[in-house]
């Protein structure tokens, strides 16, 4: 469970945007983010299609939000990029060389992993693009407030210890 690069720079192409405020060409977002123009135009295509941003051809031409900052929603985006971290199917995929997995009727393992995803899931979908253009301080006090964690029992650190006797 990584984010992919693919998720990573079409989140920052999307910020360049929303900073600039203005259309910007592929080599422009290139410039500014240091992805190659060939990522960059990969990447504005698939949020193009995801209906993130628009395109206008020509002299004046280039790439901007189709919505305002405060409208795009990053699980939205990392959605349209690359999907979520954790999705059922995901078991399917990783039953080993059986046809299904033999966990498949009782798994505390999913069970781990839909939790982690609610987390993800309650965090990104309250966090949108204009969130992402405070600075690094106030973005860290903000995420602080968007998910209430419950702290987990302090248990004890048991350490056998051997004690030769001779």
């Amino acid at each position: 469970m990584k984010l992919t690069s693919q998720e990573e720079y079409g989140l920052r192409c999307l910020l360049r945007l929303a900073r600039e405020g203005e259309s910007l060409t592929i080599p422009k977002i290139s410039q500014k983010e240091g992805i190659s123009n060939f990522y960059v135009a990969k990447l504005m295509r698939i949020l193009r299609r995801g209906g993130l941003v628009k395109s206008a051809r020509g002299q004046a031409g280039g790439y901007e939000l189709s919505r305002p900052p405060d409208e795009i929603v990053v699980g939205e985006a990392l959605a349209i990029l690359g999907g979520r971290l954790y999705d059922p199917a995901f078991c399917m995929e990783h039953a080993g060389s059986e046809s299904s997995c033999t966990n498949s009727v009782d798994c505390s393992v999913r069970s781990l992993w839909r939790a982690v995803q609610q987390v993800i899931d309650q965090v990104l979908s309250k966090t949108t693009l204009k969130d992402l253009l405070f600075n690094e301080q106030e973005m860290t006090s903000l995420t602080g407030g968007l998910v209430k964690l419950t702290p987990a029992p302090v248990r004890p650190l048991i350490i056998p210890v051997h004690i030769d006797k001779q």
